[in-house]
Formats: C-alpha cells, structure tokens, sequence
C-alpha cells in the first residue's frame, strides 16, 4: 500500500486504554507520562499540581499534568506536551530536566513523571480535565487528597524536587 507523505508525518495518537500484561487496564496505549514543574524560590522549591476535574479519573485530587504518550513520543516531550494541554505555555528560559521516576508494574506499560525546573509560576485550567492550578510546597503536597498513582510516586519525586540545583 502506497502511503502519502502527510500520513507518514501524522503521529498516532496513544489515547486509549489497554489491558496490560499483568491483567489490569490502564489509559494510554503506548504508556503515559507526567511533569512536576519545580521553581526555586528564596523559602525553597515549590511545585505545579493540577486539580483533576470531575470529568478525570479520580476527579477533585490533585496530580501532576500527564497523559497518554503518542506512538514514537518521548516521556518528556509527551509530559511536556500533555502540560501544555492541560495547564498552557511554558514560561520563556525553557526546562531543565531534575530527574525522573518510572512506575513500571507491567511488561508493556509505564508511567514515567519527569520533574523539570522552570525559571516561574505558571499555569491555568486550559481544558475539561483541570479544574484548578496551583503552587505547593512540598509540605503542602503531603496535606493535599492526591490522585492515588501521583500518591504513590510522590515519595520517589520530592527528593528530586528538593536537590538543590547545582549551577551552570
């Protein structure tokens, strides 16, 4: 079959769910992916969570932006992409990549959330899955009712968040 060059270019898109190889189903068909955005502020890091809405998975908690990766996307440009989304443009002075954490439970699946630094505050509800945008401290973050996965990457996240920096 002969294919034109404007369907080579087009990206698949991963938005589906599917049952992986340890039995349970998960959305995203190439695995999912996620962004904390950090800001290093004079009392410390703070950090960019968005409240999922009714319309979401574990509508009313707060997470990190992420979602389904396209066929052939990175975990950080599809963390980065979904953000835009989800939360809008990235401040000008770009990312810097902190690190990452991937929870991997099956042989065909992951979520990967990067956790990248960004030079200010940003961010506001820009579809039907966030409800609200916010900026915590890493306290906070403990005292908040999080999504139950971003609950459970947390702990593998906040000593990214809080390393400092080293300067370049």
């Amino acid at each position: 079959m002969l294919i034109g060059n404007s369907d080579l270019m087009q990206r698949r898109t991963g938005d589906g769910f599917m049952r992986c190889s340890d039995g349970h189903v998960r959305w995203g068909v190439f695995g999912a992916a996620g962004v904390v955005f950090v800001v290093r502020e004079a009392d410390g890091p703070v950090v960019m969570l968005q409240k999922r809405s009714a319309m979401a998975h574990e509508g009313g908690t707060w997470s990190c932006a992420g979602g389904a990766l396209d066929e052939g996307e990175t975990p950080y440009e599809g963390a980065l992409r979904e953000a835009t989304e989800e939360v809008g443009e990235l401040p000008p002075g770009g990312t810097k990549l902190l690190g990452e954490y991937a929870f991997v439970p099956a042989t065909d699946w992951s979520y990967i959330t990067i956790v990248v630094e960004v030079t200010e505050r940003f961010g506001n509800s820009m579809n039907f899955e966030t409800d609200a945008v916010g900026w915590f401290t890493p306290d906070d973050v403990e005292r908040l009712p999080l999504h139950a996965g971003f609950a459970a990457a947390w702990p593998h996240l906040r000593p990214i968040v809080e390393t400092p920096s080293p300067t370049t």
